[in-house]
């Protein structure tokens, strides 16, 4: 296949894949008027639902903005020679390939960054802000961008560097050990990041002795499920939005409660959303999505050694000089369609795990504070009560507030 062919692919999968999303979310705001479903009636009064419908509203126009800019820069950099400049750029630093492709990535992704932080500043602090989300400092906002940064750097970089010098010593075959090392670092992180990332950006603590903990360490029990980590994070630092995870497996795994959740819920609403969280550990939902990720990632990087090597991928982003880093950049265009299904895979599974993870929170605790509780979290975050059908089934990982219910109720 020609680089020509595959330039106008590349323009081809862009442009469908705008349309489709656009359709998508005009769709779902058509849906935002409708009224609300009986067993939702006592989520949002009037005033709340009117807020609620602006919420999404702005949301939508916003999205729309900066997904429209978002294509009209790839156009662009694909247009006129973009990448090629970049690539310039880079091989005027260094002839090693490695330091070449450390540039060339560092100088896309902290451009890229650099253009789209006045939308996630405009999102954060004239959005979020306007319908009370905000609680995030315009220093906090710039740190967590330097953090980023450094651990773009020293993890993201790390790993690319190792991942290149694999092709560069075994050549097609670089995709085995390239696997094998995310494999190990996948591993590493789901048993380590609250541990290690999680203090980069909040601060943890244990959960304080007093009843809440007594009523989880006592549902616990009762499940067989040991836990000996329950942790506070300051969520609030940033936003009111609530949330609780599981993480980790073994002696590390944990249960982390956003000071916002407790906050805004009872406590045996609190231990239900526990109890649906030790729903997702004891039907195995972690162990799968861990073994799921590592076996796409083995696919993706096997399709990928069967591309590197063709000069036709680097050209057809108009790169003149062929290479790994260039190649990489055109693969994961053309891989986009692929990944769409594989995601439209995941996201319906994971729509049956929380159905699973629902049924055991009731069966084990109760259904009815879990509901109370996911009807609050809806309302505290503005939630869209009446998303549109095809919406969800390509981007919704939970399902709709309405279906939760209504299983619960059953």
């Amino acid at each position: 296949m020609t680089h020509t062919t595959l330039f106008y692919s590349i323009i081809a999968i862009l442009v469908i894949e705008f349309i489709i999303e656009t359709t998508l979310d005009y769709l779902n705001s058509k849906r935002y008027k409708d009224p609300i479903p009986q067993d939702l009636e006592d989520v949002y009064d009037v005033t709340e639902y009117q807020k609620s419908q602006d919420y999404k509203k702005i949301n939508y126009k916003f999205g729309l903005f900066t997904s429209s800019f978002s294509l009209i820069l790839t156009l662009c950099f694909l247009l006129f020679g973009g990448f090629e400049w970049i690539d310039t750029i880079a091989r005027a630093v260094s002839d090693n390939n490695i330091i070449i492709a450390m540039v060339y990535f560092g100088c896309i992704m902290i451009g890229s960054d650099i253009i789209t932080t006045p939308f996630s500043y405009y999102k954060t602090f004239v959005i979020e802000e306007k319908f009370g989300f905000n609680k995030m400092t315009k220093t906090t906002f710039f740190i967590d961008k330097l953090k980023g940064y450094a651990m773009m750097a020293t993890i993201g970089g790390g790993l690319l560097a190792l991942i290149i010098w694999f092709f560069e010593w075994a050549g097609t075959g670089f995709w085995i050990y390239a696997w094998a090392l995310v494999a190990v670092f996948t591993l590493f992180m789901n048993l380590f990041y609250s541990r290690l990332i999680v203090p980069l950006f909040n601060k943890q603590k244990p959960l304080e002795e007093g009843s809440l903990k007594n009523k989880i360490e006592g549902y616990a029990k009762k499940v067989g499920f040991e836990i000996k980590n329950i942790f506070v994070i300051d969520g609030s630092k940033r936003s009111t939005k609530a949330n609780a995870y599981f993480s980790g497996f073994g002696k590390e795994k944990r249960i982390t409660l956003y000071d916002t959740l407790i906050n805004d819920l009872e406590e045996d609403e609190i231990v239900a959303v526990l109890a649906h969280e030790v729903g997702h550990y004891k039907r195995n939902h972690i162990i799968f999505n861990l073994v799921i990720s590592i076996l796409m990632t083995g696919f993706t990087l096997f399709l990928l050694s069967l591309f590197i090597n063709n000069p036709e991928v680097s050209k057809a982003i108009g790169v003149t000089q062929p290479s790994f880093h260039a190649a990489l950049i055109g693969f994961g265009l053309l891989y986009s369609p692929i990944s769409e299904v594989t995601g439209l895979i995941m996201n319906y599974l994971s729509r049956k795990f929380e159905y699973q993870a629902d049924d055991f929170a009731k069966y084990t605790f109760a259904a009815k504070p879990l509901i109370s509780s996911l009807k609050k979290l809806s309302k505290n975050s503005l939630s869209n009560l009446t998303p549109h059908p095809a919406y969800v089934f390509m981007h919704y990982s939970h399902p709709p507030l309405i279906a939760r219910v209504k299983n619960l109720k059953a």
